[in-house]
């Protein structure tokens, strides 16, 4: 029998990328190869693999490229052995049947955390086999990725429900079903919401209980016992045991996350979203989706929020809210300009976030009336605006296939060492390996190819938000949404004469996340956005511009 009949996997490869490492190569070639000594069937198995070529390049492939994925494929040659038999979707049933026995709510906490890690290490292993191999495309295998997600958190969330009701702390409707009327609502946010979870991504969560539905029978107030299951759950997930961890865990985007706990009453929510919820959380809400816990009341929410979310008809002021925000992340001719070495692919200059923007911007104006452009997914969203005359059909296939390489370079970013990050290697050699890693055996050959579509993204993006100069205006880019800092605000600030960029930053979201009584409003906030700029530039003509900036705030 050839290798390929008997390696299913086998035949799922397309292509290959060579070993950029040579010497990790060898290493990694002598570590599998007394593991799999230790057993006769992994022996076996072994020498099989060492006869076909097809499966030697797919090994060379993982031991010469990414050390993360090497000690993964090393601490589950049994996993790899049915992988490359069975194939891949075998092999993704398997991992969920697994993770469904291991981590059953009556099983120990310890049970359900080694369950999840292992499950989670099985993930990693089978997407990487698959996008390297070329397998399956990249939305099959964020998909993947975000299902386990979703998963993995239910079965933590389940546990602990479960282990309230045996204590005495919780009366559930259904204790063999412990998420089932549970109350308790975790939505995804972000990337996880949108199906679209990156390699090595924290998962961004809001958790909200509704007090009518949840029968509290503890000692304490139920607002307390929520906030330390929520701590429970994160702890769960994220922790590093000597099996690893599951998903790094940020609740930071629920509804002013320096003020309110991590858990959050629904009703208090509502109140929120109806008073005083900002067009940034409009778009970031048009990817969030309960993934765990009581799914029927997460649906009801999300219901709940479309009127917040797609707004029928902008008024003047909500208009001018968005034309400020465009106006903010507006780059000045010569500002921001891009650089391969060290470069963000996610927030820098013609990066991801750039592709996401460019759709969600226009979903906010246009959505509320064009029920087709209520997508939460950016490759479908820009098919959607495709198909509403706002976007060409050219700019789409651009920023279709550049969103393609740079979400694909962003994974094996990722894979190598098991990082969250998007920032390219800034020493030449580092760089060149991640080309070969892509499958680019000339490094210039990638390096072009990088900075092209860079390039492609930024003139689309600036096409998008065009900005009339201000010969008067001295600030460049200012993005001040969601809860990380923007590499050219910092830029920006630190060009106007504040010392501590991130400080600053880290006050202004603050400022948009109404932490202050005189910014809560929604006019307030459109105010805000609209008179940034002139803000910032006035404080820094200031003898002190970060301590006027504090004083300004007690005021």
């Amino acid at each position: 029998m050839s290798a390929e009949n008997k390696f299913s996997f086998l035949t799922e490869i397309v292509s290959l990328p060579k070993a950029a490492h040579e010497e990790q190569l060898a290493i990694n070639m002598e570590n599998w190869a007394e593991k799999t000594a230790l057993d006769p069937i992994l022996s076996g198995f072994a020498e099989e693999l060492g006869n076909s070529k097809d499966a030697s390049d797919f090994l060379s492939a993982i031991f010469g490229n990414s050390p993360f994925l090497s000690q993964c494929l090393l601490k589950e040659i049994p996993f790899f052995k049915r992988l490359m038999e069975d194939g891949s979707e075998k092999a993704l049933k398997f991992i969920f049947r697994e993770l469904q026995n291991d981590c059953a709510p009556q099983n120990t906490e310890s049970d359900v955390m080694k369950g999840l890690r292992v499950g989670k290490r099985r993930i990693a292993l089978l997407t990487a086999a698959c996008d390297i191999a070329g397998a399956w495309p990249l939305m099959k295998i964020t998909k993947t990725l975000s299902d386990f997600a979703a998963s993995a958190t239910d079965a933590a969330i389940a546990h602990l429900l479960y282990a309230g009701h045996q204590k005495g702390d919780l009366q559930l409707p259904d204790a063999d079903k412990p998420t089932k009327d549970c109350g308790v609502i975790i939505l995804g946010m972000g990337k996880l919401g949108a199906f679209e979870l990156n390699y090595s991504s924290d998962i961004d969560l809001i958790v909200l209980f509704d007090r009518e539905k949840i029968t509290y029978t503890g000692r304490k107030f139920l607002e307390d016992y929520m906030v330390r299951m929520t701590k429970s759950l994160v702890r769960m997930m994220q922790d590093r045991t000597a099996d690893g961890y599951v998903f790094r865990t940020d609740l930071r985007l629920r509804p002013d996350p320096g003020a309110t706990p991590i858990a959050l009453p629904i009703s208090a929510a509502h109140t929120y979203y109806e008073s005083q919820g900002q067009n940034w959380e409009r778009a970031a809400m048009i990817k969030a989706r309960p993934i765990a816990g009581d799914i029927d009341a997460g649906l009801e929410f999300i219901e709940f929020l479309r009127p917040f979310v797609w707004r029928k008809f902008l008024d003047f002021a909500a208009i001018a809210d968005i034309q400020a925000i465009k106006s903010q992340i507006h780059t000045h001719k010569g500002f921001g300009e891009i650089s391969l070495d060290g470069h963000n692919i996610k927030i820098g200059r013609g990066g991801i976030r750039e592709i996401e923007f460019f759709c969600q911007t226009q979903q906010l104006i246009e959505g509320g009336r064009d029920l087709g452009l209520r997508t939460s997914g950016t490759l479908e969203t820009l098919d959607a605006l495709v198909e509403a005359g706002k976007t060409k059909a050219q700019v789409r296939d651009d920023l279709r296939d550049s969103y393609i390489f740079l979400r694909t370079l962003e994974h094996r970013l990722q894979m190598i060492n098991d990082e969250q990050t998007q920032l390219l290697p800034d020493e030449a050699g580092e760089l060149d390996a991640l080309g070969v890693f892509m499958g680019y055996d000339d490094p210039q050959d990638f390096r072009q190819k990088l900075e092209a579509t860079l390039l492609q993204v930024k003139a689309h993006y600036d096409a998008l938000f065009q900005f009339e100069e201000n010969e008067e205006r001295k600030v460049g880019r200012l993005v001040f949404t969601g809860s990380e800092d923007d590499p050219e605000t910092l830029q920006s600030l630190q060009a106007l004469g504040f010392a501590d960029s991130s400080a600053i930053s880290k006050l202004v979201r603050e400022w948009h996340h109404g932490r202050y009584r005189a910014t809560r409003t929604v006019r307030a906030q459109q105010l805000l956005t609209a008179l940034m700029p002139t803000i910032l530039e006035d404080l820094a003509n200031t003898a002190n511009p970060d301590a006027a900036s504090c004083v300004s705030t007690r005021f």
